[in-house]
C-alpha cells in the first residue's frame, strides 16, 4: 500500500464497490473492497488502519451491526455510512455510534472525499477531536433555550411535527428554528447538526422533562 491512505469499502453491490474503488483510487487512496460485513470483519483486526466506507443495508449484517462489532472488538477506524434511504433516524443511530459521516446514494464525489477526509482527520488526530468538541460547545452556547430544544429533538431523529408537539408550537416555528440553527452553527447538512449535538451531549440532556 506504500504511504497511501487506505479506504476499506464494504458493500454487497459489486457495481457500487467498483465505482467507489475507481473514484477513490483516482483520488490517490489505496482501496480494499469487501462484499459483506462478515468478509470485512474476518480481516478487520489485521487490516491496515484506514477509513471504512460502510453500506447500511446488506443482507448478512447491516451497517449498524458491522459498526457495533468493530466497536466491540476495539477496532478504532472511522466509518462513513452509505445508504440508499436517507432516513434521519438511521443517520442518528450511525453517528451516535461514532460514524464520521452519513451519505445517501448516489454519492457525489466531493461529498465522499470530504467525508473520508474527516474520517482520516479523526483517525490521525485525537487532539483535533478535542478541538472540534470545544468548537461545538462554543457554537452551542450561542443558541437560545428553544433552539437547543429543537436541536435536541433533531438529534433524537424526531420529525418536525413531533418536535412541535413536544414544545407546544407549530411545525412552521420548528422549521424557522432549524433554519436559524443552520446559520448559527454554520451547518450545511443534517450530519453537521448531529456532530455538534453529539459533541455537546444535547441528545442526552433534558429540560423540564421535555425533549
Amino acid at each position: 500500500m506504500g504511504n497511501k491512505r487506505v479506504v476499506h469499502i464494504v458493500d454487497d453491490e459489486e457495481t457500487i464497490r467498483k465505482a467507489l474503488s475507481f473514484t477513490l483510487r483516482t483520488a490517490g487512496f489505496a482501496v480494499e473492497a469487501y462484499a459483506s460485513g462478515p468478509e470485512f470483519l474476518l480481516s478487520a483486526e489485521d487490516a491496515e488502519k484506514g477509513c471504512v466506507v460502510l453500506d447500511m443495508h446488506m443482507p448478512d449484517m447491516d451497517g449498524l451491526q458491522v459498526q457495533a462489532e468493530l466497536t466491540r472488538r476495539g477496532i478504532d477506524m472511522p466509518v462513513v455510512v452509505l445508504t440508499g434511504n436517507g432516513d434521519p433516524t438511521l443517520a442518528v443511530q450511525a453517528m451516535k455510534a461514532g460514524a464520521a459521516d452519513f451519505l445517501a446514494k448516489p454519492v457525489e464525489k466531493a461529498a465522499l472525499l470530504g467525508a473520508i477526509d474527516r474520517g482520516f482527520s479523526w483517525l490521525e488526530s485525537i487532539a483535533r477531536r478535542a478541538s472540534e468538541q470545544a468548537d461545538a460547545l462554543s457554537k452551542a452556547a450561542r443558541l437560545t433555550q428553544r433552539e437547543r430544544a429543537v436541536l435536541r429533538g433533531i438529534s433524537r431523529g424526531y420529525p418536525n411535527s413531533l418536535i412541535a408537539d413536544e414544545l407546544g408550537v407549530t411545525s412552521r416555528t420548528v422549521e424557522l428554528h432549524r433554519a436559524s440553527l443552520m446559520i448559527k452553527l454554520n451547518a450545511q447538512s443534517l450530519p453537521d447538526l448531529l456532530r455538534i449535538a453529539f459533541a455537546v451531549d444535547l441528545h442526552e440532556s433534558t429540560e423540564n422533562g421535555h425533549l
